[in-house]
């Protein structure tokens, strides 16, 4: 009888020890206004981030819904990049089909014997009927109450959600049975920009993340995505009354039926997509 050794669900391709470290996961099935992948790219840059392993995809994903991109099959790829001098391991991922369990406490399983963690964050997004000129907020979960009351006075904000909980939730709960302290971030994101990106929310978060770690982040790129974005809804506005008005509604506080959600949606979109 062959015996599961965590370590032969990893593909290790440099040891980087870390001490002390935060793990920033990010998954790229729920990628919403890019946060996700622009954090991890953004950070990776910044910090000098290498990849250092991979959790193999056998036995946590199966071939239903498989996705293809210039008729290439897309396998699951589930990578860890080490910032040793920040002291910073992000994962990147899709999110597990199967055995999630064992795929969640492998993830802390790498962190902790390889670059000692100390903490975590997730990083997800919250679309919600609000305008793009409203400042971005970032709503919070947290998996243990010593941590919601010592944020208290960050921009953080306590999520309330009534449904099935989200994989970073999963994630939070086997953390926080090992004694390692978590917290999920969901900036909140106007839903229009949710197929497309939100160069603010990434900012936020990134400015967050900055804050709390120490680290030494130029977001000024960011500033000028967002600049730019913000002239192409103003055209938007100019060029399209139908759109304009429904834009107009959100920022005077107003909310949208589905149908016309759709409709604004589907104008931001193709405005977006043409200008970039």
């Amino acid at each position: 009888m062959v015996t599961d050794r965590s370590d032969d669900l990893f593909h290790i391709f440099k040891e980087q020890p870390l001490q002390s470290s935060s793990l920033i996961v990010c998954w790229k099935s729920s990628d919403l206004g890019r946060i996700a992948s622009q954090v991890v790219n953004y950070m990776i840059e910044s910090l000098g981030g290498e990849e250092v392993a991979e959790l193999k995809p056998a036995g946590f994903f199966t071939f239903e819904g498989a996705i293809f991109r210039d008729d290439i099959i897309q396998v699951p790829d589930s990578r860890f990049w080490a910032c040793p001098e920040a002291g910073v391991l992000l994962f990147n991922s899709e999110e597990p089909t199967l055995n999630n369990y064992k795929f969640l406490n492998s993830i802390l399983d790498y962190g902790e014997r390889h670059c000692g963690i100390k903490e975590l964050y997730t990083i997800n997004a919250a679309p919600s009927l609000v305008s793009h000129n409203t400042p971005r907020e970032i709503l919070a979960v947290f998996n243990q109450v010593e941590l919601l009351e010592r944020f208290e006075e960050e921009e953080l904000e306590p999520m309330t959600w009534e449904g099935p909980p989200a994989t970073s939730s999963y994630l939070l709960w086997v953390a926080a049975r090992r004694g390692l302290s978590g917290i999920s971030l969901w900036p909140e994101i106007p839903f229009y920009l949710a197929a497309h990106e939100d160069p603010l929310a990434v900012k936020k978060t990134l400015s967050f993340l900055g804050r709390r770690l120490q680290l030494d982040l130029d977001l000024e790129e960011l500033d000028e995505q967002a600049k730019c974005q913000q002239q192409q809804l103003s055209q938007l506005q100019e060029e399209n009354e139908q759109a304009g008005a429904l834009l107009q509604r959100l920022e005077d506080g107003d909310t949208l039926d589905e149908e016309e959600q759709m409709l604004l949606n589907r104008e931001v979109y193709l405005k977006l997509e043409k200008e970039s």
